[in-house]
């Protein structure tokens, strides 16, 4: 089969490898229809994520068609269209009994970063039970691609974490794919002021078609400028999406007392705290890594026309264009990408 494989920083290629075989019982091979790219498969290209080695398949993401099932798995039969969840869990383990799905301890992320993933013709899915949903009849699946990861991503670190009321007030630091998705899952709660900050101005335009209130380019005056959207306060949850220092930096500028702050950017680089201003804040900080027990949630909101999460795919390849799709992905700056759909 086709794969697009790591070679390490810096290096892919798109080549043979032997088509994944069932390994253990619960395991399912899935035959792949739709993957997309995530920003976390540039941070491992760049580096920053030294435990993904060398000769793995890249991708965590996609949708699919059951190839074959092992004799242990129940829920699914050879055949059936699924999407595929960008973690893996047992769903017996104590991480997994807590809805912790991505700390399982004989899961989850694994997919294209422990394990071969996605963004091949086939892929093993460990774990498929707990690891696998049923695609409605009918469903788009470019749009359900989006809730692999980002929509569950955006919704569970950015809004959950970041507690998200009605009327209450909250900034977006970074408008790329996931900095969207948790603007779009946060107009569930009905924030009266919902900002968005990125240096990439088409970027800022799709955030106002997306339903924020304010969208601008960050500078020296940004701080203040919340606070005059915020009767002087500051935003009772900073939603970081981007994963550099000076993004951490701006949203302890941006946090009202009382406030969170949800990070739920990838971090590659060690940030400073200010704790010798926030340490009577009364602030709240979360991290987290997607454990998508929220995906079904999320399906439902998407069948029933909630949700459209489409809207975010500018670009589309075949699958042995997918080098192509990386370099549009990764230069979005020029190409306008959000999301980019291969079609395997």
């Amino acid at each position: 089969m086709r794969a697009l494989v790591y070679h390490g920083p810096g290096v892919r290629a798109l080549q043979e490898r032997p088509a994944p075989e069932l390994q253990h019982p619960a395991d399912a091979i899935v035959r792949l229809t739709h993957t997309t790219i995530c920003g976390t498969d540039l941070h491992i290209l760049k580096g920053d994520v030294p435990t993904c080695q060398p000769g793995t398949t890249l991708g965590h993401e996609g949708v699919g068609v059951v190839e074959a099932a092992g004799p242990s798995v129940s829920g699914f039969k050879a055949g059936d269209n699924v999407l595929i969840s960008c973690i893996t869990a047992c769903g017996r383990c104590d991480y997994c009994r807590r809805n912790m799905y991505s700390h399982c301890l004989d899961g989850g992320w694994i997919l294209g970063h422990r394990i071969d993933g996605t963004q091949a013709e086939y892929v093993r899915i460990p774990h498929a039970d707990f690891s696998l949903h049923h695609v409605p009849d009918g469903a788009d699946e470019e749009a359900l691609t989006m809730l692999s990861d980002i929509l569950p991503t955006g919704f569970e670190c950015g809004v959950l974490n970041g507690r998200i009321e009605p009327g209450c007030s909250v900034a977006i630091v970074g408008a790329g794919p996931i900095g969207l998705a948790a603007l779009m899952t946060a107009q569930f709660y009905a924030p009266a002021v919902l900002i968005v900050i990125d240096p990439d101005r088409h970027r800022l335009d799709v955030a106002r078609r997306f339903g924020a209130t304010h969208a601008f380019v960050p500078d020296a005056a940004t701080a203040t400028r919340v606070r005059e959207l915020t009767d002087g306060r500051g935003v009772d949850t900073v939603i970081e999406a981007v994963g550099v220092p000076a993004s951490f930096e701006l949203c302890q500028d941006l946090v009202a007392p009382g406030g969170t702050i949800a990070n739920v950017g990838v971090h590659g680089k060690k940030v400073d705290l200010h704790l010798e201003r926030l340490w009577s804040h009364n602030i709240t900080i979360t991290t987290r890594l997607v454990d998508t027990v929220t995906t079904a949630q999320l399906m439902k909101a998407v069948t029933a026309g909630r949700l459209q999460p489409a809207t975010l795919v500018t670009h589309r390849f075949p699958l042995d264009r997918i080098e192509q799709a990386y370099d549009t992905f990764g230069s979005a700056a020029d190409s306008g990408a959000l999301k980019v759909i291969i079609r395997v």
